[in-house]
């Protein structure tokens, strides 16, 4: 059941309620931390379940990611109707090699996770979520 934040007026999403709109999104950001700075980078990802997938090459964003903890963050704004949602999945991140169990690689390649900017992405990366949270702002009535 969806509650209001008695600070902020805002709906706060249950768990479900976020996932079914990360289902529905196709890009999202990352937030990495390298050395003492933060950086996002916009990727193209699916769901595996309450697990975010994206492709990525070799750089920043994989080192970064590998085995730390990340952040994730989908969101949706309607200019005219002053409304929108924000999903963010705080977990960690973990490259899935070919040393992963059969049905977890067939599973993860299945999703069809096709990178928008060119270049070859040969890392799969999944974000294994620790925490998911979101929030819904309307319009006031």
């Amino acid at each position: 059941m969806t509650t209001l934040d008695a600070r902020t007026g805002l709906e706060r999403l249950t768990r479900d309620e976020c996932l079914v709109l990360m289902e529905r999104g196709e890009y999202g950001r990352l937030v990495v931390v390298d050395g003492d700075r933060a950086l996002v980078f916009p990727v193209n990802y699916a769901m595996d379940g309450d697990t975010v997938v994206f492709r990525t090459a070799d750089g920043i964003k994989l080192s970064s990611a590998r085995h730390h903890r990340v952040t994730f963050e989908v969101d949706h704004a309607d200019r005219a109707a002053r409304s929108g949602w924000s999903v963010v999945i705080q977990g960690v991140a973990q490259e899935v090699t070919q040393f992963e169990a059969s049905d977890v690689l067939e599973r993860v390649d299945d999703l069809g996770v096709d990178p928008w900017a060119p270049g070859e992405k040969p890392h799969m990366v999944r974000i294994v979520p620790l925490q998911i949270t979101g929030r819904r702002v309307r319009p006031a009535s």
